[in-house]
């Protein structure tokens, strides 16, 4: 499939640098296969139904982005690292820059923190060790900042230390944020819980390979990187009764969807869920699971605008981005949502 076709033109000033205050009053663009409908995220709860099932990302962004001083017989030199994901334990494959300053061997002092660079990962980044993840989680939060995006034009301050963090979050390991929870706040969720509507969780760490752009001319070349997810059997329970009641699946992001739809089985049940996903989701994928999806605005030509013009049609997708730039909506991680129907 041809990758220009998820192709869009964006001002960047539409590119949000902070969240909406409060939370809840982002804007959300409601698209379903005959219409889009401008609203804003305190109408969710009018436009789901009782015994309907949201289903939220749980995981937990650290602080992952770090910058230290690499030790080697050839001198010294400044590297940042950010964190991608854990490859065993104790060892982390990272994005460093410059990275061609670093080799096997290497040591690099963070402050409370000093890693070993043991080799390169399979797309390029270096995998480095520490003594164990029970001390690099507490260092990171003494000496770590926020991994904000590559789009953002500033450096992650403490306001992110809250702000580019879920309500939910109690599973820690993300290197980006789940970023459609973001925007749900106590009074939200207590106007959907009066609506009639549950919720469950899944966890999937999402790594800072979601912002790698897809750099093949087309889609079967793409290799999609790996992170892991888990879908507990309370998950599956809830799937469970929303199916036999009549409700609907609704996944909070499109990390969310992935998890749903790599534990899925063919006639829309799921299993327990506990491993690394590559699922790549492009149009022509059949969805088993989730009914419909609340998610922010993505990159152009990019594996989550794939996903979204996957679920609802890319003609449809194109045309509500068009709608969401025209209306001067907020755009990625700290921008607004839009709530899509299953085409």
């Amino acid at each position: 499939m041809d990758v220009t076709q998820f192709d869009f033109d964006l001002p960047r000033e539409r590119i949000a640098q902070r969240p909406a205050r409060p939370r809840d009053a982002a804007r959300m663009l409601v698209v379903t296969p005959e219409r889009l409908v401008d609203a804003e995220v305190m109408d969710l709860p009018s436009q789901l139904h009782p015994g309907d099932l949201l289903v939220f990302n749980d995981t937990k962004v650290i602080p992952a982005r770090l910058t230290g001083t690499r030790s080697a017989a050839r001198g010294t030199a400044k590297i940042e690292v950010t964190l991608n994901r854990p490859v065993s334990a104790g060892f982390w494959s990272a994005f460093a820059r410059p990275a061609k300053r670093l080799q096997s061997g290497d040591t690099i002092d963070f402050g409370a923190l000093r890693g070993r660079v043991e080799g390169r990962g399979e797309g390029g980044e270096v995998v480095l060790a520490f003594d164990s993840d029970q001390e690099l989680f507490a260092a990171l939060e003494r000496v770590g900042t926020m991994p904000l995006p590559p789009y953002m034009s500033r450096d992650a301050d403490v306001d992110d230390r809250t702000d580019y963090q879920t309500m939910f979050a109690r599973t820690p390991g993300a290197v980006a944020a789940p970023t459609a929870a973001l925007h749900f706040t106590p009074r939200l969720m207590a106007a959907l819980a009066e609506r009639g509507v549950r919720h469950a969780f899944v966890t999937l760490h999402v790594g800072a390979g979601t912002f790698l752009p897809v750099t093949a001319e087309d889609t079967g070349a793409h290799r999609m990187h790996p992170e892991w997810g888990e879908a507990g059997e309370e998950l599956v329970q809830a799937v469970a009764d929303t199916r036999r009641s009549g409700g609907r699946v609704v996944a909070v992001g499109t990390t969310s969807l992935r998890v749903l739809e790599s534990a899925a089985r063919d006639d829309g049940t799921i299993d327990a869920f506990r491993a690394e996903t590559r699922l790549f989701i492009t149009p022509g994928f059949r969805f088993r699971v989730a009914d419909r999806l609340l998610t922010n605005f993505h990159l152009p030509r990019s594996t989550l605008f794939m996903l979204v013009c996957a679920f609802a049609g890319t003609e449809r997708m194109q045309a509500a981005y068009a709608h969401a730039r025209n209306a001067e909506y907020r755009f990625y991680s700290y921008g607004d949502c839009c709530l899509l129907s299953r085409a």
